[in-house]
């Protein structure tokens, strides 16, 4: 199990891809309306948009395209690749919330189970999160559960099960925290998991990070659910 972990890790390190998202922050829409909506996308890797050229391709930049028709969006991407609940949580929380945003989607938790973080001390620190922006900020607030990610060309059994066995629990939890602080829940992992076994197409080159095809599909699955 520890020699498949690390081929996985090694695979996907060679790749060496880099986030595009390095303004941070986007300007989106049409100077002719009077509302400027902010909406501030907190996550990793998959926040940042790893695995394509451009930050247009991220999902974050998507759905600020897809909410521009009838607003301004001024899009902050709090995001870093490698960050873990915990990291949000003591970097990247205080400047999400000093953005004063109308909008807030949170993707975390996929190198919390990278990195072995217990089950715990997740629940405890987006637990943490999810407090801290409910009572400070007066966002709609998304949190998005861990997506299917990683090609079976790539992750090879047993990992594969472990890996979806992990993700699940957690996902369990996200969804739990979601109902206990009344904020929207958006199920990403079942419709990934039917989605992106088809093809090889929904990932970049290091098999793991999703393609621009993958980063479409998450932005309008995550749209989809927006005020439901």
């Amino acid at each position: 199990m520890y020699f498949s972990y690390s081929r996985i890790y090694n695979e996907v390190s060679k790749e060496d891809l880099k986030s595009p998202n390095n303004n941070q922050t986007y300007l989106i829409g049409n100077n002719n309306y009077n509302k400027d909506l902010v909406y501030v996308s907190l996550g990793d890797s998959l926040t940042a948009g790893v695995g394509v050229d451009s930050y247009k391709q991220s999902y974050p930049y998507l759905i600020a395209e897809k909410l521009s028709v009838k607003n301004n969006i001024i899009l902050e991407n709090r995001s870093v690749p490698g960050f873990k609940s915990s990291d949000i949580k003591n970097m990247l929380l205080p400047i999400a919330i000093s953005d004063k945003p109308d909008i807030i989607t949170l993707l975390v938790g996929i190198n919390d189970i990278r990195e072995d973080v217990s089950k715990k001390d997740f629940e405890k620190n987006y637990e943490q999160i999810l407090e801290s922006l409910t009572q400070t900020t007066k966002a709609k607030i998304y949190i998005i559960n861990i997506p299917f990610i990683g090609s079976g060309s790539l992750i090879l059994p047993p990992y594969n099960y472990y890996f979806n066995f992990k993700t699940k629990e957690f996902n369990e939890i996200i969804k739990d925290l979601a109902q206990k602080n009344n904020v929207s829940y958006i199920d990403l992992y079942s419709l990934t998991t039917k989605e992106f076994e088809k093809s090889d197409s929904y990932y970049s080159v290091d098999l793991f990070h999703p393609s621009a095809k993958g980063y479409a599909f998450l932005a309008n699955v995550i749209y989809d659910n927006f005020n439901k």
